[in-house]
């Protein structure tokens, strides 16, 4: 039994087969901004702190299951008798709630804290109504069920589109379906819903009218259609990830973020960015990425997983893979990879170079075509290069191996032994010359 003290519960309904996304994963799993968009939900809810989140599956169980973890009990709807069917089914994790029940919808992930709470404080209200239907205004009201508001701005009915008279169709607050309710009514409201209709469903929105007949009241709280958008294909995944990328976009150019082509910048969920950075076009971050100050993100490049300090400058066509770890006023420089690797304040690694499992000390320069070898086809080991040494070019430093400060390391090296601090490395072959060699093989193949 659920604590009768508690002040908010949520009940997520997922239960859909999502058959129109045509995928084995389960619909509300599907990432928006790197992330499944059920944790979005998850994401907006936890400054409400609520005491119990349920959600109710179908098929999919143990995929929702194992990614929830504790977050979530998981309650299964079998068989799916409707919206008002699912929420009631929750009543084994809910049983003597007597706080408030926030109602949502695990593929509709995109509301905001600042909504959330507004519903919660409509249901707190003098008024206290015993339902608050979040309701919107679309440019196209399309099939969307009616809120029916009287002249106090009380919620009088939900009618569906197939049910309104051509004066009701002309109502543009449209319903949402996600509700906030007096958790000590909810159950009995379910109770009295029946399948009296076509699908011999038990609808969520019935209890509008049960709570009224009544005697208790009824409120209705608006948001932006965005939030409130519901994600049931690839294609309304793509639209719903176009609305968030604009929201993370406007956040960060509002917070002293330049991006010199905002539609073709893609940012996670997580996104960390400060404050005067400038960010080219066609730039992609994944999840996990922390940007400082003053830092410059050069056209084309991919970060994940990687903290960049400030001052940096990375790119253009640059990768940081997770746990790179670029220092202050370093450069990353074109066509080069950073995984798992740290490169101190003041380095370079300017072309054409991959940095794996490895440090760059404070100020080395790394020249083009640089590979530490850090796999053996086994295990992978540690290149640590120190502070001030110099990397010629196309050299392949095969770990594990240490570099010394100050060292130098001859391009086209291969270095398999550690080079101590201010040596000299040069691992190619003598060169030799043979004079007028190429003269006379010309002339032996044109003879032939």
């Amino acid at each position: 039994m659920a604590d009768t003290l508690s002040e908010l519960a949520v009940v997520i309904l997922a239960a859909g087969k999502g058959t129109r996304m045509k995928s084995d994963l389960h619909k509300v799993l599907h990432p928006l901004a790197g992330r499944p968009m059920l944790h979005h939900l998850f994401d907006s809810l936890e400054p409400l702190v609520p005491s119990k989140t349920v959600v109710v599956v179908g098929a999919g169980k143990e995929q929702v299951e194992e990614s929830v973890g504790d977050i979530a009990d998981i309650v299964v709807q079998e068989p799916q008798l409707g919206t008002g069917h699912a929420v009631q089914v929750s009543d084994q994790v809910l049983e003597g709630f007597q706080g408030d029940v926030l109602i949502l919808y695990g593929d509709v992930p995109m509301l905001t804290t600042e909504t959330l709470k507004a519903m919660q404080d409509a249901r707190r209200s003098a008024q206290n109504p015993a339902v608050v239907v979040l309701g919107f205004r679309p440019e196209d009201t399309k099939a969307y069920g009616r809120l029916v508001v009287n002249d106090q701005g009380e919620l009088e009915a939900i009618v569906e589109h197939k049910d309104a008279s051509d004066a009701q169709r002309q109502i543009n607050l449209c319903n949402s379906g996600i509700m906030a309710v007096d958790g000590k009514l909810l159950f009995d409201l379910l109770r009295a819903v029946d399948n009296n209709n076509a699908s011999e469903e038990y609808y969520l929105t019935d209890i509008v009218e049960i709570a009224r007949n009544n005697g208790h009241a009824c409120a209705v709280v608006e948001a932006d259609e965005n939030e409130v958008m519901g994600i049931n294909s690839r294609k309304e995944l793509s639209e719903a990830e176009t609305v968030f990328q604009n929201r993370l976009r406007d956040q960060f150019m509002a917070g002293g973020v330049t991006l010199q082509d905002p539609s073709s910048v893609y940012f996670s969920y997580d996104t960390k960015i400060g404050r005067d950075v400038v960010i080219g076009p066609n730039v992609w971050f994944g999840p996990g990425v922390e940007v400082a100050d003053f830092v410059t993100i050069h056209p084309f490049c991919h970060l994940e997983g990687a903290k960049v300090a400030a001052n940096a400058n990375i790119g253009p066509f640059a990768r940081l893979r997770p746990a790179a770890d670029i220092g202050e006023g370093a450069k990353v420089g074109n066509f080069v990879e950073i995984k798992k690797a740290v490169v101190e304040q003041g380095a370079k690694v300017n072309h054409l170079t991959y940095i794996g499992d490895a440090r760059v000390g404070e100020k080395a320069n790394i020249g083009a075509g640089t590979i530490t070898c850090n796999y053996d086809g086994f295990n992978k080991s540690k290149t640590d290069i120190g502070k001030g040494a110099f990397i010629g070019s196309n050299t392949s430093l095969v770990a594990p191996v240490n570099i010394g400060d100050g060292a130098i390391v001859g391009a086209g090296s291969v270095v398999t032994k550690d080079v101590a601090s201010d040596g000299l490395a040069v691992t190619r072959a003598q060169q030799k010359e043979i004079g007028g060699w190429a003269a006379k093989f010309r002339q032996q193949q044109d003879k032939s």
